[in-house]
């Protein structure tokens, strides 16, 4: 089945760094786009970055431009997130996202559990 695992959350005052991983199973990882998500209590759910392979493309939320960078490693089916100058306002569970087709033009959704990133002082 389908798994994504995220881990490298804590704690760090601003300007400090983490780095999140994102650990896949369960299909062919090197086909699919992933994506990095963000929640903070009582806030919508937000994309914070994506990489496509199909497309090439790599966005970001420009809260997080030239802070933030998205990577992935086929090899070892996971993706990462080098976050740097770290700001309170970053403070949410991050999520790991992909979607996959299941077949009559139909899609799922597939979220890792959810990292916690606190940016304090």
């Amino acid at each position: 089945q389908v798994q994504l695992v995220e881990s490298g959350g804590g704690s760090v005052q601003p300007g400090g760094s983490l780095r999140l991983s994102c650990a896949a199973s369960g299909f062919t990882f090197s086909r699919n786009a992933m994506s990095w998500y963000r929640q903070a209590p009582g806030k919508e759910r937000e994309l914070v970055a994506g990489f496509s392979s199909l497309s090439g493309q790599t966005v970001y939320v420009p809260s997080v431009k030239g802070r933030f960078t998205i990577s992935r490693d086929n090899a070892k089916n996971t993706v990462d997130l080098q976050m740097n100058s770290l700001k309170p306002e970053d403070t949410a569970v991050y999520y790991c996202y992909t979607k996959l087709t299941t077949g009559g033009g139909r899609s799922s959704d597939y979220w890792g559990q959810g990292t916690q990133v606190t940016v304090s002082s």
